[in-house]
C-alpha cells in the first residue's frame, strides 16, 4: 500500500462547540492506498471528523498532515487542489441537469474555484461518460439526476467525487438510505475501485466496513478508542459496549 510514510496523518485534533468536545486529541495514519473505516454511535465525532479534514470548520486544536504538507488552515477548495474529494452523505447534485453534465461540471472545476463553467467541452462530456460507465451508469448519461433512483443518485455522486482526480476520497455514509441490491453494488464499486486512491470512509452497515477497511477506527464521544484491523475492532470488548454490541454484525 505504498511507502512506510502514512499520506494523511492525523495528530492530536480536537474541536469544541461551546463546552462541547465533539473531537478530543484525535490521532491516526492512514498509508497511501489504504482503506479506513470510521466507525461509532451517532455523536461520536465522525461528522465533525471529515468536516475538519475537508476545511469545512477549523479544529481548535492539532493538525492534518497529507503527503507530509500540514493543511490543516487550507480552505475547502484549496485541499480539493491537493486531492481531496469527498461525497457527502447528503445530496450534492444539480437535479435538473443530466448525469453527464453533473460530472462534466466537476471535470470543469478542476481548473479552478474561479474558473467560468459554462457548457462542458466535447473532451470532459466523453471523459464524464467513461466515468458513469465506471460506476455502473452506463446508458444512464442523459437522465436528469433527479429522475434517477436512490442508489443511482448515490453512483452518481461517486462519480462526481472521482471526476475531481482525488488522491484521497472521503465517503460519508455512502450506503445510507439504501436497499440492499443498491448496497451491495456501490459496495462492490468502491471495493473495485484503483488500489492509487486512498479512502477514508465512515459507514454504519458493519456488513460494508468489513468488506472494505483494511482498518478501522473507532471514535466515541470524540476519542479514538480502538484501531486496528476489523478482526481486532470485532474482539475488542470497549468497542462491543459502546457499539458493536449495540448493531447488527453479520
Amino acid at each position: 500500500m505504498g511507502s512506510d510514510a502514512p499520506l494523511i496523518e492525523v495528530h492530536e485534533l480536537s474541536r469544541s462547540f461551546g463546552g462541547i468536545r465533539a473531537l478530543d486529541s484525535v490521532s491516526f495514519a492512514v498509508q497511501s492506498g489504504e482503506r479506513r473505516a470510521v466507525i461509532g454511535p451517532n455523536g461520536a465525532g465522525k461528522t465533525t471528523l471529515f468536516n475538519v479534514l475537508t476545511g469545512e470548520i477549523a479544529p481548535s486544536g492539532g493538525s492534518v498532515r497529507v503527503a507530509g504538507d500540514d493543511i490543516t488552515r487550507l480552505r475547502p477548495w484549496q485541499r480539493a487542489r491537493r486531492g481531496i474529494a469527498r461525497m457527502y452523505q447528503r445530496n450534492e447534485l444539480f437535479a435538473p441537469l443530466a448525469a453527464r453534465e453533473n460530472v462534466a461540471l466537476a471535470v470543469s472545476a478542476r481548473a479552478g474555484p474561479y474558473r467560468f463553467v459554462g457548457t462542458p467541452s466535447p473532451a470532459e462530456s466523453a471523459f464524464a461518460d467513461e466515468l458513469l460507465t465506471r460506476v455502473g451508469l452506463a446508458g444512464r448519461e442523459g437522465v436528469p439526476a433527479r429522475a434517477l433512483s436512490h442508489g443511482e443518485r448515490r453512483q452518481l455522486e461517486l462519480a462526481v467525487a472521482l471526476a475531481q482526480n482525488p488522491r484521497v476520497l472521503l465517503l460519508d455514509e455512502p450506503t445510507a438510505g439504501m436497499s440492499p441490491a443498491e448496497t451491495a453494488r456501490i459496495t462492490e464499486l468502491i471495493a473495485g475501485l484503483d488500489r492509487t486512491l486512498t479512502i477514508v470512509i465512515v459507514e454504519h452497515d458493519m456488513d460494508v466496513v468489513f468488506r472494505l477497511a483494511d482498518r478501522v477506527s473507532v471514535l466515541h464521544e470524540g476519542r479514538v478508542i480502538a484501531d486496528g484491523t476489523a478482526a481486532d475492532v470485532r474482539g475488542d470488548t470497549r468497542v462491543n459496549e459502546v457499539y458493536l454490541g449495540k448493531v447488527v454484525v453479520r
